[in-house]
């Protein structure tokens, strides 16, 4: 199966970045995470990262690390995806919305001259209670 991917950074994080509203996608999501994660076999990366349509909001946002587990959320690809998007002609808004495990997330982009210069997102409040960040032991 061959898949066309984007290979995006933001502040250090970097991500593969898959449109998946144009391309049929393995069964097998987690696997695919590892597989382009792996910077030895793959392409390396922090994770993979799906755009995909949203019954919610403009998009939605799939997040994979590259243990294959899908996380709620990653606030460097949650800009990269906006950027994506807007890129990528998806959409023709600078104010918009997408969805996460973690919640509707709101998206503002500053566009000068037809290209995307800061993105805004507001990921809400860090949660600093031990208590209620989940730990594996």
């Amino acid at each position: 199966m061959e898949l066309k991917f984007t290979k995006m950074q933001a502040f250090g994080n970097d991500y593969i970045y898959i449109n998946t509203l144009d391309q049929d996608m393995p069964p097998s999501l987690g696997d695919l995470a590892r597989h382009v994660s792996d910077i030895h076999y793959g392409i390396g990366s922090d994770g993979l990262v799906l755009i995909c349509p949203s019954a919610v909001c403009e998009f939605r946002m799939r997040m994979f690390n590259p243990d294959g587990t899908e996380g709620e959320m990653c606030g460097n690809a949650l800009r990269s995806t906006a950027k994506y998007v807007y890129d990528q002609g998806l959409t023709d808004k600078t104010a918009f919305t997408i969805e996460t495990l973690g919640g509707n997330q709101q998206i503002q982009l500053e566009v000068t001259e037809g290209v995307v210069s800061n993105i805004t997102a507001n990921i809400g409040t860090p949660v600093w209670d031990t208590g209620k960040i989940p730990v594996n032991t």
